[in-house]
């Protein structure tokens, strides 16, 4: 059956009955070209990146202008053109790593804890160590052991860095204090990779970097330095700032948060380089633990870290913060060692003459633990742990904890259990 014969409205007579000029024009109407028709829905929200580049290239521009009221060249000509263009991959965010809903709940201290807290905190806690306090120990020390051989020591700062190069790094610290999103300069990404990354990082200032370039930082020195060299970033870096950011908002920026998680990356690292410096600076304050805390509890951490962690943690001098800790990896429910179990009783064993009222905390964590590796402990440290219970009360919470301890089948008794009658010696 051949193609029925197209027509035009203008073709359908006039005397045409009024059923046979609609289906006439039904028929026009329903053409193989099909007209397709952009849904108008939330996807109309969005921008085309390429626009979006544009927008942000202006928008920077004219933030350059209002700001040094030199032109919208006066950012370019401070910095190499190699320093303006980044082709790495590495620098595209995906949206699934700064989703909103992997930010912490909004953290509403009650001033009675806090001030419990205060009880336990040392009243002389070292002073922490930014990379500058590093740096000019070095230089110091430095210019103390050349000044006995040289007269002239003019150009000892920073070990005679290139002028060019120094510079071009002041012009990145112009970069990064501004920066909001998209790519970085080159030259900074090239710092994990020089001999002497400290000096040129401190070049920077990385205390008046944005929060954003403190997130791209992390991400990159996570990835590109080894465990040790990242440790130093994290401890002379990062934490200082995510410390100061705490001490003066009351809420740690997203960028921040973000930066935090980022340098799990590496577990190691961030256990010697945040976690226990944090703790052993012994002021470690509520807010702090708690948001620290939130990074361990939402993220996977490998056992043996988290391991060496509740070891240190567990021989430390006491601070409330050190039961918020232990109590978030006891809840990870990892397998212990039973050297690592034997640490953590011990550690709760150690307040038994201690004649201060402890915090909720501990007994909180102390609740945690027998839950998690009732099953772990020997007949004995029950015992003690029972004897504790006389001594450090808690009006609810010591109640569950008994009931735990009594119900535990301990570790010797399965053992023994699991031995034939066969081989038992008379």
């Amino acid at each position: 059956m051949g193609k029925a014969k197209k027509m035009k409205p203008s073709q359908v007579g006039k005397n045409v009955a009024l059923a046979d000029q609609i289906e006439a024009v039904n028929a026009v109407k329903n053409k193989n070209r099909i007209k397709e028709r952009s849904r108008r829905d939330d996807d109309e929200e969005f921008v085309n990146p390429d626009l979006s580049e544009k927008i942000l290239k202006t928008a920077r521009r004219q933030q350059v202008e209002l700001s040094e009221g030199s032109g919208p060249s006066a950012t370019k000509h401070a910095l190499p053109v190699s320093l303006q263009d980044s082709d790495s991959d590495n620098d595209e965010e995906s949206n699934d790593e700064l989703e909103p809903d992997t930010y912490y709940d909004n953290i509403e201290i009650n001033e009675d804890d806090e001030a419990a807290l205060k009880m336990f905190m040392s009243r002389n806690p070292d002073k922490v160590r930014t990379l500058a306090d590093i740096i000019k120990d070095k230089i110091t020390d430095k210019h103390t052991e050349l000044q006995s051989q040289f007269s002239d020591i003019e150009t000892l700062k920073l070990q005679n860095i290139d002028p060019r190069i120094k510079t071009m790094y002041q012009g990145v610290r112009d970069v990064l204090q501004k920066y909001r999103s998209g790519k970085l300069p080159k030259a900074f990404k090239m710092i994990p990779h020089l001999q002497n990354w400290e000096q040129i990082l401190y070049l920077t200032e990385p205390t008046t970097w944005s929060a954003a370039a403190m997130y791209q930082a992390t991400r990159i020195f996570a990835s590109n330095l080894k465990e040790k060299m990242a440790q130093r970033f994290y401890n002379l870096v990062l934490l200082p700032r995510v410390r100061d950011d705490l001490a003066e908002y009351k809420r740690l920026n997203f960028h921040l948060y973000q930066a935090l998680r980022k340098a799990l990356f590496k577990p190691g690292a961030f256990m010697k380089g945040i976690l226990l410096p944090l703790l052993e600076a012994g002021d470690c304050t509520l807010r702090e633990a708690i948001i620290v805390g939130s990074v361990l509890a939402r993220n996977s951490v490998p056992v043996l870290h988290s391991s060496a962690a509740m070891l240190k943690i567990a021989e430390m001098d006491y601070t409330g913060a050190n039961s918020i800790f232990l109590r978030i990896l006891f809840d990870k429910k990892y397998a212990l060692p039973y050297r690592v179990v034997d640490s953590v009783v011990f550690h709760f064993l150690r307040f038994q003459r201690d004649s201060r009222t402890l915090p909720v905390l501990w007994h909180q964590a102390l609740l945690t633990f027998v839950q998690r590796y009732k099953a772990d402990i020997s007949t004995e440290q029950r015992d003690a742990l029972l004897e504790l219970l006389r001594k450090q009360y808690h009006p609810t919470i010591t109640q569950e904890i008994r009931r735990e301890l009594q119900a535990a089948k301990c570790r010797d008794l399965e053992i023994n259990e699991s031995v034939p009658t066969s081989m038992v010696v008379e």
